[in-house]
């Protein structure tokens, strides 16, 4: 089982690093770093006639270490009520890799894989963290991807993360999950 990790912090060793390291204790994952990949904003090109131009990024070395992968755990701090900018900005180019010729099957490739989602905020996050997780599901559910769940916690300052007892319990129990996938 392979497990691909995208942390969308812009923040090296933050919360939701801190959090999502301890769901993948004892297990092996690949971890991209959106915020050290070159990815530019998608240009919605949808509706012309040549379709989407061609992008000179690191985004599709991200899409290929994604699609190799059969677990994806996207990890991200909660920015007002939503993804880090760094997250969206990856994930709103799907818009273009639905279209792309090199990913013919991107869609019935992303419907074979299980997702989860990791989320830190510091402004009651397991309340106001609620529709970051019903857009993620809706993201799911239109490429495909098998939604498996999430764990939200409450975190500012760097290793704020460690006092949220419930948090921690609900990521040991997310690492015990994914030991059980292998």
């Amino acid at each position: 089982m392979k497990i691909t990790v995208l942390y969308g912090s812009t923040r090296a060793d933050g919360n939701t690093e801190l959090l999502t390291e301890y769901a993948l204790q004892g297990i092996s994952a690949k971890r991209v770093v959106l915020k050290d990949y070159y990815i530019k904003e998608i240009v919605d090109q949808r509706h012309e006639a040549q379709g989407f131009s061609e992008v000179k990024d690191d985004y599709n070395t991200i899409i290929d270490a994604m699609l190799a992968a059969d677990v994806l755990i996207f990890a991200t701090p909660i920015y007002w009520y939503g993804m880090s900018s760094v997250m969206k900005t990856f994930i709103d180019r799907w818009s273009q890799t639905v279209r792309d010729e090199k990913y013919p099957n991107f869609k019935v490739l992303m419907s074979k894989k299980k997702a989860y989602m990791i989320a830190v905020g510091g402004d009651n996050p397991t309340k106001k963290g609620l529709p970051l997780i019903q857009q993620f599901k809706y993201i799911c559910e239109f490429i495909g991807l098998n939604f498996q769940g999430f764990v939200l916690g409450e975190g500012v300052k760097p290793r704020d993360i460690l006092e949220d007892k419930k948090a921690l319990q609900e990521i040991s129990q997310l690492n015990k999950q994914l030991k059980g996938l292998n």
